[in-house]
């Protein structure tokens, strides 16, 4: 992902391309294709490898100092690496899933609700993306505890599933007088949000069968 160009597209076909390249010469030299030495080293002298050297501390340079100072020392330092200098070494950042307060240290943010004119409901949002999976493929999201969201999500976070995924896959129910967590797998845009977010890292997100979506036919 190259941050500060918001894409992330090209580099994901460069890399599934050298992926294929480096299992096909596994295959042809009977090695098996589980074996892809070649790929890692293919990838690294690659322009992907160039482009995201980069801009590698753009992230944390915006997350440790704030949106201004962190966007300005960040254009700095790409400014610099275009002369062949910049931060000498790569600044880490703590996983998004670590970010997330405890309910009892947020404050509740009341969201106005969408006007349909400027801002639409999720639902609205996941039909025009025209996502669509097969009712008889596997699901592709599982939990690795089924017990996990309703006795540690839900009491400590607030149940932040409901919240971050922006198709509403997640939803805590009531069911026979227990609350669960229901997943709407068919919902599914595939940005891998809650793989990423999801605090206790539960959440098994796997690629979907097929070509389901989202799929933006005037873009």
């Amino acid at each position: 992902m190259n941050v500060p160009r918001i894409k992330g597209s090209h580099t994901a076909m460069k890399s599934g391309m050298l992926a294929a390249d480096a299992a096909f010469e596994a295959i042809a030299a009977d090695r098996g294709g589980d074996t892809l030495d070649a790929y890692e080293p293919s990838l690294r002298s690659s322009w992907i490898a160039a482009e995201l050297k980069k801009v590698r501390n753009v992230e944390p340079l915006v997350a440790r100092f704030g949106g201004t100072a962190g966007t300005l020392l960040a254009g700095i330092d790409m400014w610099m690496r275009t002369l062949g200098i910049g931060l000498p070494f790569t600044l880490k950042h703590h996983p998004d899933n670590e970010s997330l307060y405890r309910r009892d240290l947020a404050k509740p943010i009341a969201y106005p609700k969408p006007d349909g004119v400027i801002s639409f409901d999720r639902l609205s949002s996941v039909f025009i993306s025209n996502t669509n999976h097969e009712e008889d493929q596997p699901v592709h999201l599982t939990l690795k505890n089924p017990d996990v969201p309703t006795e540690v999500n839900l009491p400590f976070y607030a149940g932040p599933e409901q919240r971050y995924c922006p198709a509403g896959v997640y939803e805590f129910v009531e069911d026979g007088g227990r609350t669960r967590l229901q997943i709407n797998a068919q919902n599914c845009v595939h940005c891998k949000t809650c793989d990423i977010k999801d605090p206790t890292q539960n959440i098994n997100w796997v690629v979907p069968e097929g070509g389901g979506g989202p799929n933006y036919p005037n873009m």
